[in-house]
């Protein structure tokens, strides 16, 4: 991880920046990302974490506990990375794993003893990511859906 670099609690000041953010991976509704992000600081079964250098937000992790089955786990909770994402600058320096470290510290004190994530089956990227920082591939699956 860079040198200054800090991974903290998001706080309301940092809601734009993880916006700006989350615009990148998962597109949609700005007002609708910040709103769900505003909810998430008073959420315990939610985390949403960021990473801060000099002052100013490079990345963002979410996490939360998942009581439903999660793909290849058998435990309940399963703690589960939501989303991750670092500046384009920040990235390859270790920003993205601290993030994710502190996600799964804060999964097992919440009693916790597996953690999952998805990713898209075209994005290499965060299967490459993912991988190698301990992941191992649980499946593959393809959605269907149809108008009614």
């Amino acid at each position: 991880m860079p040198d200054g670099m800090t991974v903290c609690a998001t706080e309301q000041c940092h809601l734009s920046a993880v916006t700006e953010l989350a615009m990148l991976i998962w597109g949609g509704s700005s007002d609708e990302l910040r709103g769900e992000f505003a909810a998430m600081l008073s959420d315990e079964s939610r985390l949403l974490l960021v990473a801060v250098h000099q002052g100013e937000v490079v990345g963002f992790a979410q996490a939360g506990l998942r009581h439903d089955y999660v793909e290849g786990t058998g435990t309940s909770p399963v703690g589960y990375l939501e989303g991750v994402c670092v500046r384009e600058d920040f990235r390859h320096r270790g920003c993205a794993a601290a993030l994710v470290a502190q996600c799964e510290q804060w999964a097992r004190e919440r009693g916790c003893s597996e953690f999952a994530s998805d990713c898209e089956l075209d994005n290499t990227a965060s299967l490459a990511f993912h991988l190698g920082i301990g992941f191992e591939e649980a499946g593959r699956i393809i959605c269907f859906k149809k108008s009614l």
